[in-house]
């Protein structure tokens, strides 16, 4: 039997394998199906996360762009004393004193200014709008990673428990042949050598169980750390290896069905408008602004002594020369833009090939799984035949030895094949975008 041993992936690699554990294990053992696996992992995996807090963050940009459209209002109390040197500001003739004073006054006064207009300011703040829903595309693509890392991991350790429990089988099978191979040799009807061949088929059974039982260990190691569970959290895999057959979409519909549901796709076309936005937002600062202020209050020398009094004074600004800033921003735009061209370009492609995989996956491994399952039955016949001559004395074990190992192979590969159909079906609903969704409705047979 071949025992796979999965590479290690560490959230400083992708956030998507890691997640903020649960504080406290829960008392005893956790029974964990796929659907609650999947739930955990989308409240506690570290990729959903930080895209919730994306999303927060992209939100707060967008009230940072419409401060600077909204007026500014303020209150003023002012409680001044003052003695001023007029030989100071100039005024140094004998007509006035050098210096007046002290002197007081109270002043209490409401103030507003207003960017009456700044394109610059309108097209940035429609960017922020758009650049806020990119993140919550963005957040439901994470979704569905941590869906799929999630199916990847559960069915992992779905195939490691059927590899233990295979391996111990095929442990309990090669010790009852070393035992008769013993009673056989004891007997004098058997040499030497089959007692030996006996032993060591007996002896690399039991590796091959240490070493299977290892890597389900890992894998549930693994597995709870996408999840989130608590460090030292004992849980038992509630679900089996579900099989079910499932028909095979057409290319084309599943293509147009990707482009209208994927996520990552939704965001790459609303980064697209988002850089025209800012690239207009750059040629704006070429534009002049109007602003308005205006401000109303009470003035005088005592809070019981005032009078009231106003201020309003609109302002055209218009940019003459302001050191090549604009064109520079212009430049750095445009950049922005055509990169995020590029990768709405690439986005497409990467769904068309994602939707290509999937399809040939599942043929593939749906075909492995029918082939893989009569390989075991077949397997096990031979494997009870030559057990039968064995015994008869028509054979000696060797024949019996070899028909295990093909047993021990058929079953690693029904193990495996199984494992690929059922990741087919999730990387499936990946890939249409709709892995959330999709990965229940499609492992519906376990």
């Amino acid at each position: 039997m071949q025992v796979q041993t999965s590479q290690v992936q560490t959230s400083a690699q992708n956030p998507v394998f890691g997640s903020v554990p649960e504080a406290k294990p829960t008392p005893g053992v956790l029974p964990l199906t796929f659907s609650d696996a999947i739930e955990r992992a989308l409240r506690q995996n570290l990729a959903g996360l930080l895209s919730q807090y994306n999303t927060i963050e992209a939100r707060g940009e967008k009230w940072q762009q419409l401060s600077a459209l909204l007026p500014n209002v303020r209150a003023d109390v002012q409680e001044a004393a003052q003695k001023v040197s007029l030989e100071a500001e100039g005024l140094r003739t004998s007509l006035f004193p050098r210096v007046i004073g002290p002197f007081s006054y109270f002043d209490v006064r409401a103030s507003a200014t207003e960017r009456v207009f700044d394109w610059k300011a309108i097209q940035k703040y429609r960017s922020s709008v758009i650049g806020e829903g990119v993140a919550q595309f963005n957040l439901k693509d994470a979704r569905d990673l941590v869906v799929l890392a999630t199916g990847s991991a559960y069915l992992q350790a779905i195939a490691g428990a059927a590899r233990v429990e295979t391996a111990q089988a095929q442990v309990e099978t090669a010790r009852a042949l070393y035992q008769k191979a013993i009673a056989q040799q004891e007997a004098g009807v058997a040499p030497a050598i089959d007692t030996l061949r006996a032993q060591v088929e007996y002896q690399t059974r039991q590796q091959q169980l240490i070493a299977a039982t290892n890597d389900f260990a890992k894998q549930k190691i693994s597995l709870a750390r996408v999840i989130g569970l608590a460090p030292g959290q004992e849980f038992e895999l509630a679900d089996k290896a579900p099989y079910q057959a499932f028909p095979i979409p057409d290319l084309e519909t599943s293509l147009q069905r990707a482009y209208s549901l994927r996520s990552d796709y939704k965001a790459a076309r609303d980064r697209l408008v988002a850089a025209q936005l800012e690239r207009s937002a750059a040629t704006a600062g070429y534009f002049p602004t109007i602003d308005l202020a205006a401000n109303y209050g009470e003035i005088g020398k005592v809070p019981g002594d005032v009078l009231p009094t106003y201020a309003v004074v609109g302002t055209l600004n218009i940019p003459i020369f302001q050191g090549g800033k604009v064109h520079g921003d212009v430049l750095k735009a445009e950049a922005s833009l055509r990169q995020a061209q590029a990768q709405m370009a690439d986005v497409r492609g990467q769904i068309d090939q994602d939707i290509r995989n999937a399809l040939l996956d599942l043929k593939s491994s749906s075909d492995q799984v029918e082939v893989a399952q009569s390989s075991v039955n077949l397997a096990e016949q031979a494997l009870t035949q030559s057990r039968d001559r064995f015994s008869a004395g028509v054979t000696d074990n060797l024949e019996v030895i070899q028909a295990q190992e093909a047993v021990a192979s058929a079953h690693e590969s029904l193990i495996s094949s199984l494992y690929l159909h059922n990741l087919a079906k999730v990387s499936f609903a990946r890939a249409l975008g709709r892995a959330e969704e999709g990965v229940r409705e499609y492992l519906k047979g376990k």
